[in-house]
């Protein structure tokens, strides 16, 4: 993929569509995650004559790290990446662990509204039981970034390298407990192939981005929902086991005028690969 060099010297990954336009729709990917996750929704957006740019996080794939970032100081990259692009408006898309990143932008004065898919709510809140609802994956990982950088790296240690070489056929059962009846639907053929080649490129330097995703997620986010004031839409599933819907509540409660989009019978990857043409809807109607 190519590679951005940002304003402190570190690289990302990115990948653009083409599209000549000064607005945008920025995309942000899941944990573990790579800027390849989004390729179809880049040839989607291209046919509709949206310009769509998605990117690896700092410390995925080819994406230099940015040790210590936070979801807030995220939006240093992004900004960057916009002033180089020449984008003046831009909407943007988060799924998963890029949800919160992806609201994180509606702080971007360039910024007209965000879309979290299946995203994960706040860590320490006294309305929220984080891990509710999780399959037991997520419990044991969350518990050890809990205990801090060394303690997370163990356990990566441990556990990420089945997922970093990862093959089609093995990816569903690879999620083991984190996935239910609508997501093992979907994770077939040649969509299973491809979510196995973003999981193996995600980690194909170092598993550093999903470290850092994870502490990033048990510390405060650095800005405030309430305050938001630009559109949110939020989507999610009730078959999810790696965000349950609860999050997308607790969402849809702390941000103002925000849109809930419940979909019953749907996973945190059915959800995603079944609604993108509505989703994309709504990413133009914020453009236009």
């Amino acid at each position: 993929m190519p590679q951005f060099k940002l304003k402190d010297g570190r690289e990302l990954e990115i990948a653009d569509n083409g599209i000549t336009s000064e607005k945008a729709i920025i995309f942000h990917h899941g944990t573990p995650g790579h800027v390849t996750a989004w390729s179809t929704w880049l040839e989607e957006a291209a046919a509709r004559g949206i310009r769509a740019i998605s990117y690896s996080r700092a410390g995925y794939g080819t994406s230099d790290r940015h040790f210590g970032r936070s979801v807030l100081s995220n939006n240093s990259d992004i900004s960057y990446l916009l002033d180089a692009k020449n984008i003046s408006h831009f909407a943007a898309i988060g799924w998963s662990g890029g949800g919160p990143h992806a609201l994180a932008n509606t702080t971007d004065h360039r910024n007209v509204g965000a879309i979290t898919l299946a995203g994960v709510g706040a860590f320490g809140t006294s309305d929220l039981d984080f891990l509710a609802g999780m399959g037991p994956e997520n419990h044991d990982e969350f518990g050890e970034a809990l205990k801090g950088e060394a303690a997370i790296e163990a356990w990566m240690e441990i556990n990420a390298p089945a997922m970093k070489h990862v093959t089609g056929e093995q990816v569903r059962e690879a999620f083991g407990g984190l996935i239910g009846d609508a997501d093992k639907a979907v994770i077939d053929g040649e969509y299973a192939d491809q979510l196995a080649s973003v999981m193996r490129s995600s980690m194909a330097v170092s598993f550093d981005g999903w470290i850092d995703d994870d502490l990033a997620f048990v510390k405060q986010w650095g800005f405030d929902l309430a305050a938001i004031t630009k559109p949110v839409y939020i989507w999610q599933g009730d078959d999810d086991f790696m965000v349950p819907h609860a999050h997308s509540k607790w969402l849809a409660a702390h941000i103002p005028g925000s849109v809930l989009s419940f979909v019953p019978g749907h996973g945190h990857i059915s959800l995603i690969e079944k609604y993108r043409s509505e989703i994309l809807d709504q990413a133009q109607q914020l453009l236009n």
